[in-house]
C-alpha cells in the first residue's frame, strides 16, 4: 500500500440537517446540525469529542455521503459530495463482517463490489491490509473464531483496503475492554503515522480523542454546532507514557471542562 495519501481537502461549510418526524397528529422537527463549518487537511488526524445526541454520528454520515443534508455544502477535491464515494470508507463500532466469510474475504468484500479490479490486485491490496493491521496469520480465519478487538482490526483492514482518501471513524473501539482498547489506540497510530491518511475520529472519551488526534474538534447539542478547536501540541511519536504527563493531563481537564460548560448552557 502507498506510504502517502492522495490531498484529502474536505471542506464543510455551513452544513445543516433538520430531521422530520411524522405524527399521528402532527409532524414535528428537529434541528441536529446548524451552521457547521470544518476543514482538514491531507494526513490531519481529527477528533470529534461532545455529549450524546451533538450530532457527531450524523456529521461523520454526511461527510460519508450516507446521510443528505438540508443546508451548505461538503467538498471533497472541491468537488460537492453527492452520496457514498471510493475516496471515503468508515470505520463503525460494530465490526459487522459477513460471519460466513474468511477475514481474507471480509477484507475482499469492499474491492469486489468495485468489479473493475483484477482477481490479482485485489489479493495484493487485501494481504497489505491485513499485514497492516497485523492479523496476516489469521486470513484463513472466520469472524467467530476471532477476539473482538481482532474482529475490528479486521473492520479496519476493510477499510484501508480500498486506499481511500478519508477514513472516517465512529466510536469504533466503544465496545471493547481497556487494555484491547488501548492497544487498537497504539496500532492506529502507528498506521496513521506510516499511512498518512486523514482520518475523522469520532469519541466520548477525551483521553483517546487528545492520545490520538492532531486536532480535537468540541460539538455542543440542540442544535450541533462546533464550539471549539484545539490543536494537539504532542508530536506524532507519541506513546503510552505521553498519558501520564502534567501536559497531557492538563489538555483533558481543560476539554473536560469546555464540555461541561457547554452542557450547563444547553
Amino acid at each position: 500500500m502507498s506510504t502517502t495519501a492522495p490531498a484529502a481537502g474536505l471542506e464543510v461549510v455551513d452544513l445543516g440537517k433538520t430531521y422530520k418526524r411524522r405524527g399521528q397528529k402532527a409532524s414535528t422537527s428537529q434541528r441536529v446540525l446548524d451552521n457547521v463549518s470544518l476543514s482538514v487537511e491531507a494526513g490531519e488526524f481529527v477528533t470529534l469529542i461532545g455529549h450524546s445526541g451533538c450530532g457527531k454520528t450524523t456529521l461523520l454520515n454526511c461527510v460519508a455521503g450516507l446521510t443528505d443534508f438540508n443546508d451548505g455544502q461538503i467538498r471533497m477535491h472541491g468537488k460537492p459530495i453527492q452520496g457514498p464515494g471510493p475516496d471515503r470508507a468508515v470505520v463503525f463500532q460494530h465490526a459487522s463482517l459477513l460471519p460466513w466469510r474468511t477475514i481474507e474475504r471480509n477484507v475482499a468484500y469492499g474491492l469486489e463490489l468495485r468489479r473493475q479490479m483484477s482477481s490479482a490486485e485485489i489479493k495484493q491490496r487485501v494481504a497489505s491490509a491485513i499485514e497492516l493491521v497485523g492479523l496476516s496469520g489469521y486470513a484463513s480465519h472466520y469472524p467467530h473464531e476471532v477476539s473482538g478487538g481482532m474482529q475490528q482490526r479486521v473492520n479496519l483492514a476493510r477499510a484501508l483496503a480500498v486506499e481511500p482518501d478519508l477514513v472516517l471513524m465512529d466510536e469504533p473501539f466503544g465496545a471493547l475492554d481497556a487494555m484491547t482498547k488501548e492497544s487498537l489506540q497504539d496500532q492506529l497510530m502507528a498506521l496513521a503515522d506510516r499511512e498518512k491518511r486523514t482520518t475523522i475520529f469520532v469519541t466520548h472519551d477525551i483521553h483517546e480523542a487528545v492520545y490520538l488526534a492532531d486536532r480535537v474538534v468540541l460539538m455542543t447539542p440542540k442544535p450541533g454546532k462546533i464550539s471549539k478547536q484545539v490543536v494537539v501540541p504532542f508530536g506524532r511519536n507519541r506513546t503510552r507514557a505521553l498519558t501520564e504527563t502534567r501536559e497531557f493531563n492538563d489538555l483533558v481537564r481543560e476539554l473536560r471542562e469546555l464540555l461541561t460548560e457547554s452542557e450547563a448552557s444547553v
